[in-house]
């Protein structure tokens, strides 16, 4: 017998983060979806191997930045919306408008590039990144 025939080979659930990464995606359309991803990926990141810890991580810290960056622009825009009954406020709602759209991008984008890692069965490179 060889030593590669001894040789265990150990794979780690891919199911969950799939699902989490889905119900985020998901959630960019309704918005409870990614609550309830959120909280799957709370109750399963200790009990994840590294690779699966990575993802979960990861999605967890997209959460909260995301949500960080959209709560601070919803209050610029709501301040750029009370301003803009000067007018002066007008450029700045539309600045903030499309910054909120990109931030949107950014979690869509974040949610696909962690899927392909996914797919590969790799885990997240970067977990505690900003950017992808």
């Amino acid at each position: 017998m060889s030593e590669t025939d001894t040789a265990v080979v150990t794979t780690e659930d891919r199911t969950l983060p799939a699902i989490t990464y889905g119900l985020y995606l998901l959630g960019l359309v309704n918005g409870l979806t990614i609550l309830i991803g959120l909280v799957i990926a709370h109750m399963n990141r200790d009990n994840a191997g590294p690779q699966m810890r990575s993802h979960y991580t990861f999605l967890i810290r997209t959460f909260w930045v995301g949500l960080g960056i959209f709560l601070a622009l919803g209050v610029l825009i709501a301040i750029s919306a009370i301003m803009s009954l000067v007018l002066i406020g007008i450029p700045f709602l539309m600045l903030f408008l499309a910054l909120w759209g990109a931030v949107g991008v950014w979690f869509a984008v974040r949610c696909i590039v962690g899927l392909v890692y996914l797919s590969q069965g790799e885990a997240y490179p970067r977990p505690y990144s900003w950017l992808i």
